[in-house]
């Protein structure tokens, strides 16, 4: 860990405080963009084709989409995964796609299968290139934003591969400067401003008004400018002069009167100078203002959230955008956080976006499956309307998983409110899997307006997981993770005394299996017969 310029004592003792991450509790609100609201459902390339994607094929799943029923059944995304776009970009600095696998564009890809009830969907990745190795989106976010509003797509999946993580270190400022872009700034000093934390006053005779401040690395300290005073509404050149020092990147956030926040980066600096200047464009009120700086960055986690916030603003922003330059409504994009899980997205996912991944990409192993549900089913009190654990695409239909296991997988994604992805071959889907996906019952309970993900009310060889749905009823889940046949019971009077399930007493509950329509009367006590690997569910009425 650098000093930073920071003074001694300070660095000593924010070695010894002990900070939550930042994204632990972020305080600005939830991401809200009017769409999501019951998870989304649809198809993906990535988990049957991966790389060998192109028009055709794309074109063809969605015509199987409509002849298989998927449409009907609820399944209206269809989205590219990673390998629809060209190595190059445009000379406009644009994503393109591919241009030999993709010849007419994914405007006319947009087109085609909004003809057919469907909406696209796109990928690239929180980093300098995608998975694959191809232009993604880090620093370029409200150009790659605009581009797919542009194009009219409407689901986007974010990676993490090629990631650069934001420093913790805040630069050394001395002044900053506010003006109208007419070549009269008007100077503040820091002896003039407010300081919190670990900030301090430092002493450098080479700076023009001696002093600078240090120690607003990793949230520990705050620089807050007040009266800074403006003669009209509008956007203000911004320059933040800094005492050069470190040859590492640094970040800060800008606050303008606690509301609006302007991210800037720094660069490594080398010494031949003492001072430099760097700026941003902020929007300032007539009258007095505030100007908060410092870094909030204390993790990974902070990074990863600050960073896919600010792609789930772009997306927000450029579909405004091409609503404002078309003269036609607003067509918002569903954006999905595909972080892997690493830096507990389920802490800051509501913040920035309508769905985060909880664990790193799925397989069709049965083994693999359970970990992922083992995983994402404690993560329930984090889902609501709008913004969903997200524990990967669907598997049924891939590998060598039994019809146990595929019913088992699909029934606990839809108990914990996960998106419907579906990624197998759809122009070859057997007759059996094509039962299993759309499936009214199920697909019911995943699109439950409630939006309240399962509580595992059970943990055993046998899980039980409840769900409650919107009209009062409750969705009871009995899962065999074993290898063996089961049997179990379960005292249905619990869940009245949960207040997550607030299940209505009765002195009859009247359940109906939702797979094979079993219908069955208890006065609470239900006892269930399961095979390897299977799952039941029920709606307690």
């Amino acid at each position: 860990m650098k000093r930073n310029n920071m003074c001694p004592i300070c660095f000593l003792k924010q070695l010894f405080i002990r900070k939550k991450p930042t994204s632990v509790n972020p305080s600005f609100k939830d991401f809200d963009n009017g769409v999501a609201m019951t998870p989304p459902m649809g198809w993906s390339s990535w988990n049957t084709f991966h790389n060998h994607i192109n028009e055709n094929l794309i074109l063809e799943t969605a015509e199987a989409m409509k002849t298989q029923g998927l449409i009907d059944a609820g399944y209206n995304y269809l989205n590219l995964d990673d390998c629809w776009q060209s190595s190059l970009r445009d000379d406009n600095g644009d994503l393109v796609a591919d241009y030999e696998t993709f010849p007419h564009g994914i405007p006319y890809l947009v087109e085609k299968v909004n003809a057919l009830g469907l909406k696209l969907g796109a990928y690239t990745s929180n980093g300098t290139l995608t998975c694959e190795d191809l232009p993604a989106s880090l620093g370029r976010e409200k150009q790659d934003a605009y581009t797919l509003a542009k194009w009219g797509v409407e689901y986007f999946k974010y990676d993490f591969c090629h990631h650069i993580y934001i420093p913790g270190y805040a630069p050394l400022i001395y002044s900053i400067c506010v003006s109208k872009f007419d070549g009269k700034p008007v100077e503040y000093t820091v002896q003039n401003a407010e300081l919190s934390g670990l900030a301090k006053f430092m002493s450098d005779k080479k700076l023009p008004n001696g002093r600078y401040v240090s120690g607003l690395d990793r949230n520990m300290g705050s620089l807050t400018f007040k009266n800074i005073e403006v003669a009209e509404d509008g956007e203000y050149v911004l320059t933040l002069n800094v005492k050069k020092h470190g040859q590492y990147e640094k970040y800060l956030i800008v606050k303008v009167n606690d509301a609006d926040e302007y991210e800037m980066q720094f660069p490594s600096q080398k010494k031949y100078n003492v001072t430099a200047r760097f700026q941003v464009i902020v929007r300032l009120k007539k009258g007095k203002n505030t100007i908060k700086l410092y870094n909030p960055i204390t993790s990974k986690a902070d990074s990863e959230m600050y960073q896919y916030r600010r792609m789930g603003i772009a997306l927000k922003q450029g579909a405004d955008r091409v609503a404002a330059e078309t003269g036609q409504p607003v067509k918002p994009i569903v954006f999905g956080i595909c972080e892997w899980g690493w830096g507990k997205p389920y802490n800051w996912g509501a913040k920035a976006g309508n769905l985060w991944r909880t664990t790193p990409d799925i397989r069709p192993w049965w083994p693999w499956i359970k970990m992922i549900y083992k995983h994402t089913v404690k993560l329930y009190k984090y889902a609501s309307k709008c913004h969903y654990n997200d524990p990967d695409m669907l598997e049924m239909g891939n590998g060598k998983l039994t019809y146990n296991q595929n019913v088992s997988h699909f029934t606990l994604w839809c108990m914990m409110n996960a998106p419907l992805v579906l990624g197998n071959d759809i122009r070859n889907m057997s007759e059996q899997v094509r039962a299993i996906v759309t499936n009214k019952n199920l697909i019911a309970i995943n699109q439950d307006p409630l939006c309240k993900q399962a509580k595992r009310v059970r943990k055993g060889g046998v899980d039980v997981l409840a769900k409650p749905l919107s009209d009062g009823r409750v969705a009871l889940c009995f899962f065999n993770k074993q290898n063996f046949a089961a049997s179990t019971s379960y005292d249905l009077n619990k869940l009245v005394n949960d207040r997550y399930i607030a299940m209505l007493k009765k002195n009859e509950y009247i359940l109906e299996e939702q797979w094979s329509g079993e219908k069955l009367t208890t006065g609470g006590k239900l006892k269930v017969k399961l095979e390897k690997c299977q799952s039941k569910i029920y709606i307690i009425k």
